[in-house]
């Protein structure tokens, strides 16, 4: 092993010159580096002082989360809160349900609020109540939605509508009432995030989906339009998540009609599995967070590199 040696000259001359540029601070001590010392070193900093990442921090948000009593909203809900926000979960229940209440148990800072998102009326009031009740408006993920499938030559008009009606005007009403709250206070600034799905963007094969396929595909063209409307004037981004195959109760309700396909959508994407939930639980505080604050009129993909083939 070869030593770097110093001579006493340059090691004086070295000595000197820290002198003359840090006068004030006691000179530099030059040290050999053990292999233990380079390992434990924290990585450098424009001015060597470190910090925690608070874009991330949004313990002093208010997120209301539709469809978050269950599923994917749950998820989103329950890490939302884990992060310290003030989360107020809307869905259709009368009460909340037992995975909900097992979850909040354990995070007093979630709520829940009984509220149908095909209603402007009540969602207008929830939103009102809950703004003036904390003060504040800061965010909202529209994760309400369902899915139907049925072939198109035998889907009925009832059918079709029910899934506009949840996944397209339902999300929009949500969107518009946490806007308009955000505005009403005066409020600089806020996110909105709109579920959408891979499914918007593409034809799920050998699945009969047109109606939810082209509710979220809706979703996407909403979500442009939202924010190029509320971007400059209010500070509003308006963004849309779109996961791909998730475990959720409904989908293995699925599976249980038609098992061979969890082995097929797992090998239609380049990770060979389906996701989970929680997989999603980071994308909803960044986008909830100042750490996406330039990011709006854009889309979170999240499909296990299902449409990059």
């Amino acid at each position: 092993m070869h030593r770097c040696m110093i001579s006493r000259t340059s090691l004086q001359t070295l000595r000197g010159m820290a002198r003359r540029v840090n006068p004030t601070r006691t000179p530099f001590v030059i040290r050999p580096m053990s292999s233990e010392s380079t390992k434990s070193a924290p990585p450098p900093t424009s001015n060597s002082t470190y910090h925690s990442l608070t874009d991330f921090d949004i313990r002093s948000k208010v997120i209301l989360v539709t469809g978050g009593a269950r599923g994917l909203g749950l998820t989103q809900s329950e890490a939302l809160a884990q992060a310290g926000a003030t989360v107020y979960a809307l869905d259709l229940h009368d009460s909340a349900p037992s995975e909900f209440t097992k979850v909040s148990e354990k995070t007093p800072n979630m709520h829940y609020c009984k509220t149908d998102v095909r209603c402007p009326k009540t969602l207008e009031s929830t939103c009102r109540g809950i703004a003036d009740k904390e003060g504040r408006m800061d965010g909202m993920i529209a994760s309400a939605g369902i899915l139907d499938e049925v072939s198109s030559l035998e889907a009925s008009k009832e059918q079709f509508q029910r899934v506009m009606d949840i996944n397209v005007t339902g999300c929009f009403l949500s969107a518009q009432a946490c806007a308009r709250e955000m505005v009403r206070l005066g409020k600089k600034g806020g996110s909105i995030l709109l579920v959408a799905s891979m499914s918007g963007m593409i034809a799920n094969r050998d699945v009969h989906m047109a109606a939810y396929n082209s509710s979220k595909g809706a979703v996407h063209q909403m979500a442009r339009n939202l924010a190029s409307e509320w971007g400059k004037e209010y500070g509003i981004r308006v963004n849309t998540l779109s996961p791909g195959y998730i475990m959720t109760d409904m989908v293995q309700q699925m599976f249980r009609k038609v098992p061979e396909r969890k082995d097929l959508w797992s090998h239609q994407n380049m990770l060979g599995r389906l996701s989970t939930p929680a997989e999603y639980r980071g994308a909803a505080v960044f986008l909830m967070s100042d750490a996406s604050s330039y990011m709006t009129g854009a889309d979170l993909m999240m499909d296990g590199g299902h449409r990059a083939w």
